[in-house]
């Protein structure tokens, strides 16, 4: 299935089946928000999927052309958002360039608790305050759960996943250095985050969902120029393995949003990088200083995910980034 929530004045929006082919939409009949979908599944999916059926054979006659600029984020806000580092690549070159030394464990990922409360549309303006904060893009998929139990397996955990979401996770990297310092969260280093217009089943990925990971590459264009392709397959944690670890002492509440970390390959020569920070990293590395700009007023940003098939999985982000107005 895909399934995007349009705007209807409400924090929540409305519940749509969108067609396969990102065309037409339905308001969905079976239940009125993805988290109430999410944390009744096992009873409600199979009616949303006869009616996601009825919308690909073009039976419905109360369907309507599918616009993502219309819809939020497909879940607007979460319980719990969890984001890891699970590309090691991507920490590997950060931390030959800039000669840090992260306290790590062999086996254990990293994951960081982040705010759920403020997810952001596939094509609003992104508004941030002054380009000195180093604004900077990372392109991630993440999965959504429903009601995990504590301590379940790497294998279980996979029966949990049930959406599967491609976001841009903003950065501002003037904050990240001295929050990380700090020793706690990030608060200013991680404003709101961004998704593609349709969350999607994971028999919508077919074979490129496999061993846990996403086996599929991730475009991304900075001003309609091409930035990098990273593929999902290189994943050193799978998601089976970051429930696990997420879920060691706790149970997951239904409608946990957990994300990979940016899309990060050891061949970046060749298929370039998911962020800003690692390219610049590469170039300080390669080149002796940094050269890629960090992210200014007015540029546009397009993440974008292809199938087997050719077609796009989770429809595009698209966003302009602007100057924030006082008080916004």
């Amino acid at each position: 299935m895909k399934l995007a929530t349009l705007k209807d004045g409400s924090r929540d929006g409305r519940l749509l089946l969108v067609s396969r082919d990102l065309v037409s939409a339905r308001i969905a009949q079976a239940v009125s928000t993805l988290q109430a979908a999410i944390e009744r599944w096992d009873e409600l999916a199979p009616l949303l999927e006869a009616e996601y059926a009825a919308l690909n054979e073009g039976t419905l006659a109360d369907s309507f052309p599918f616009d993502p600029a219309q819809v939020m984020a497909p879940l607007p806000r979460a319980y719990q958002f969890v984001d890891a580092s699970a590309f090691l690549n991507h920490g590997q070159i950060m931390e030959r360039a800039y000669d840090l030394n992260i306290k790590k464990q062999a086996g254990v990922p990293i994951l960081v608790q982040r705010q759920g409360d403020d997810f952001r549309g596939p094509c609003e303006a992104y508004s941030f305050c002054a380009e000195s904060e180093n604004c900077d893009f990372e392109g991630e998929v993440a999965v959504v759960l429903d009601d995990v139990p504590m301590g379940v397996d790497a294998v279980q955990a996979g029966n949990h996943i049930k959406l599967f979401l491609l976001l841009n996770d903003v950065s501002m990297r003037a904050h990240l250095f001295r929050e990380l310092s700090m020793g706690f969260g990030l608060i200013n280093a991680k404003p709101a985050t961004v998704f593609a217009p349709v969350a999607v089943t994971p028999d919508e990925l077919g074979s490129a969902w496999r061993d846990g990971r996403v086996h599929l590459d991730l475009q991304v264009t900075r001003n309609d120029q091409w930035f990098g392709h990273p593929n999902g397959a290189e994943m050193d944690f799978s998601f089976g393995e970051l429930i696990r670890h997420l879920a060691y002492n706790r149970k997951l509440g239904a409608g946990t949003v957990l994300a990979s970390g940016t899309f990060s390959n050891r061949g970046y020569r060749e298929v370039g990088s998911a962020c800003l920070a690692e390219r610049r990293a590469i170039e300080k590395l390669e080149l002796g200083e940094s050269c890629t700009a960090f992210m200014r007023h007015g540029e546009v940003l397009r993440f974008e995910m292809f199938g087997l098939d050719g077609k796009s999985v989770f429809g595009a982000i698209e966003q302009r980034f602007v100057v924030q107005e006082s008080g916004a």
